[in-house]
Formats: C-alpha cells, structure tokens, sequence
C-alpha cells in the first residue's frame, strides 16, 4: 500500500471515529433498510447551458422538464414572468440573466465548489431514511433541485417535500459575499461562516422541519424556545450523526459555553424577567440570528434561548419517553412542555 492509501485509510478511521463520537449516547435506529429515492438534479447546470440564440425554444424545454420547479423558480425567485420586473419579456430576462458577466462568473464558482454532488447525495439519503421512519405517513418526493439565484433565497420546499437549494449560499466561508452588497446584514460574518457545503444539508432538512413544526402559538420568549427546541429536537432525530455545532450552526467554541453555561443561562433569563415575557424586542436576539446574547459574557453567542429550549425539550422526552416526535410536534402548549419536563439546569 502506497503513502496516498494510507493517507486516504487514516482520513477513513478519523471520520468513522469522529461519526461514532456525534452518535454517542444517541439511541439510534438502523434506517439502512428503509427505501429511500433521491433525485438530485442541477437546474442551474441545464439552465445555463441554454443555447441563447434560441432561447425561447430551449427555455420552454427547460420548463417543462422541471415542471413546478421552474414555475418558482421563474416566477417568484427570478421574476422574469414579472412585466414590472422583466419588462422585455420573459426570455430575453432569461437571456440577460445567464449572460450578464457577474452571474456567469457566480455559476461558474459553483461549478468549481460543487463539480459533483456524491457525497451530499449520500447524506440525503441517509436523512431521507430517518424522515420515513420517524414520519411514515409524511410526503417525500425525494427530489432535491439545485439553482442559484444571485444571493436571493437559499433554499425552499415545494411539491411532495421536493427540496430546492441554492448553492449560492454554500460556496464558503472564504468566499467574499460582503463585496457583493457590504450593507446586507445577511452577509455579516456571523451569518455567512456556515455558507458551506458542511450545513448543506442540514439547512436543507431544516426546512421539512419547520415545515412539520408550523409556528409558535404563543408570543413569550417561552413560547419561542421550546419551539425551536423542538426543532432542534426534531433535527437531532433526522440528522443524528451531524454535529451539535453544525445543527445549532455555533462554532463549537460556543457550543461549549453554552454546555458550560447552562445554570448561568436560564439565570439571567429569569432574573430579567425574560422567560414569560411578550415584548419580543427585549428578546429577539436570544431567539434570532445574532452575534451575540446581549446581557451575556462575550462567549455567549446569539440564540441561546434555542439551545436552553432544546435542553428542556431534552428533558421532557426523557421523562416521557413513550411520546413519538409526531406526538411532541401536536403539543402547542410550550407549558405543557416545560411543566412536563420539570427542568433544572445543569451546572
């Protein structure tokens, strides 16, 4: 064996090690027996590769051949069927689009960052497996769309739980989004570190999540964290092997000092007087994207009230562990939960 297979064995044992490590102490069932279609197709591959000199005749090919896709797709993410938008006419909107120097320089970084998609398609799959055994009767097309949009939306749901994703939100950390438009607080640094192919998927999947989860019913910062704990919850379930740092999308800097922190935590919040409030401005950060935690050591990052949700949910299905995940997505009442959980923070 030459130096480049033992290279490649070693870089083997590390990911099986490091996969046992994030199932560890997770009761986990065996779904390779679940069957399973994934149907990964690239849109913007076929998209740009329309001859634009007949565009009109390749466009409608193109459109019949992604059905619904193609009908967001172009209606509502690109707006070339918008006469406000596309005053010229869909086609030639199309045309501008996929000849305009600086679109065509994005495809093309997305060609280089994702040349084929083998791996992702694997952990599809895999994720697909868990939703069909967790939830049998739900929809699951198996399609997976992939597009790019100029930095417009990352990723939606459509048809039978068919799933687009736009890759121009998954060309790297390093990748300078911020020269794109410096004044979106969508490109800040905190935001784009997870453009990656790392959170592919688990973005992706995050979507049939909020999508099984609905909403809050509720407007108290209680209401909040238990439902994206149990989102976090759900997820865990989908992705069981994926990182805690990947799915809570910290660094695992800051998941650390949550772990660390967690009596600290739910302290300042009943301290402040957080945890039954309605006033969504003196929670928000602590439930949205944010740098940080106002109000918390420099460690604490945005969204910990997510990550003490997720520990109360935690506990709650411990105590109750007869409860199936869709029988803890119909409990609305985020007090129920909390009750039933009798959560203590652990030091």
């Amino acid at each position: 064996m030459n130096a480049k297979n033992y290279w490649f064995l070693f870089i083997g044992i590390l990911m099986f090690f490091q996969a046992c490590q994030n199932g560890k102490g997770k009761d986990i069932p065996d779904v390779s027996n679940i069957e399973v279609k994934v149907d990964l197709k690239r849109f913007e591959q076929d998209l740009f590769a329309l001859d634009t000199s007949n565009i009109e005749q390749g466009l409608s090919r193109l459109e019949a051949g992604y059905g619904e896709f193609a009908e967001l797709y172009f209606a509502r993410i690109l707006g070339s069927k918008d006469p406000r938008i596309a005053p010229e006419g869909h086609a030639e909107y199309v045309r501008g689009f996929i000849t305009h120097p600086n679109v065509r320089k994005l495809y093309d970084t997305t060609q280089v960052v994702f040349p084929e998609m083998t791996a992702l398609e694997k952990d599809f799959k895999q994720a697909f497996q868990f939703y069909k055994y967790y939830f049998p009767l739900q929809p699951l097309s198996g399609e997976v769309v992939t597009y790019i949009s100029e930095y417009t939306i990352g990723g939606f749901l459509y048809g039978d739980n068919s799933i687009g994703v736009g890759l121009d939100f998954y060309l790297g950390e390093g990748y300078p989004y911020q020269l794109y438009n410096p004044a979106n607080p969508n490109f800040s640094s905190y935001l784009t570190r997870t453009f990656n192919k790392d959170h592919l998927v688990m973005k992706s999947i995050k979507l049939l999540v909020q999508d099984l989860n609905g909403s809050p019913k509720g407007n108290k910062l209680m209401d909040y964290m238990i439902h994206n704990g149990k989102e976090l919850y759900l997820l865990d379930h989908l992705l069981p092997y994926a990182a805690d740092s990947v799915k809570l999308e910290f660094s695992q800097k800051q998941v650390d000092w949550c772990e660390e922190n967690e009596a600290n935590i739910w302290a300042y919040f009943i301290s402040e007087d957080l945890i039954y409030s309605p006033e969504r401005n003196k929670f928000r950060k602590y439930i949205d994207y944010s740098p940080n935690s106002p109000g918390m050591p420099d460690g604490a990052p945005g969204r910990t009230a997510n990550w003490l949700g997720w520990q109360i949910v935690k506990a709650y299905m411990r105590r109750k562990p007869e409860t199936t995940l869709e029988e803890l997505i119909e409990i609305k009442d985020a007090q129920v939960i909390m009750d039933g959980s009798k959560y203590k923070p652990g030091r």
